[in-house]
């Protein structure tokens, strides 16, 4: 389904589906693919949204939440399957970082952009704007 700021509401969740959720996004999505430590590790492909375009629909009591080094970034996974499907970004704290391979759908068109996460501190500048929703 489209809205009329040309938004898609994209449905996803967990490898066992006990968590789920809805995000609005646009139909040509841009992700990017991150090469620090837990992103290359987990093959999370960032498709980070504001908070507003994201719904937990179920399993808020299926969540574990992991942090690390500043602690800003709360990494929520699945107690079940252990699946990380979403969490709050250290770049954007005011969003939600959605990973692209737990949509349910595959987008028809996207662009992944690579980012150097493994020199966070010279780049985390370049994914601010991205919780905007701009």
């Amino acid at each position: 389904m489209t809205s009329a700021a040309g938004l898609r509401r994209y449905a996803g969740g967990c490898h066992c589906r006990a968590v789920r959720f809805e995000v609005e996004a646009p139909e040509q999505l841009e992700v990017v693919d991150c090469n620090c430590s837990i992103c290359r590790m987990s093959g999370f492909l960032h498709l980070i949204v504001p908070a507003t375009r994201f719904h937990l629909r179920a399993g808020a009591d299926a969540l574990a939440t992991y942090t690390f080094n500043t602690g800003i970034a709360r990494h929520t996974f699945c107690r079940t399957c252990g699946i990380k499907a979403f969490y709050v970004p250290r770049s954007n704290p005011d969003g939600i970082d959605v990973n692209l391979r737990c949509l349910d759908e595959a987008p028809t068109v996207v662009d992944i952009r690579p980012f150097d996460g493994h020199n966070w501190e010279d780049h985390a500048g370049d994914l601010a704007q991205l919780s905007r929703g701009d």
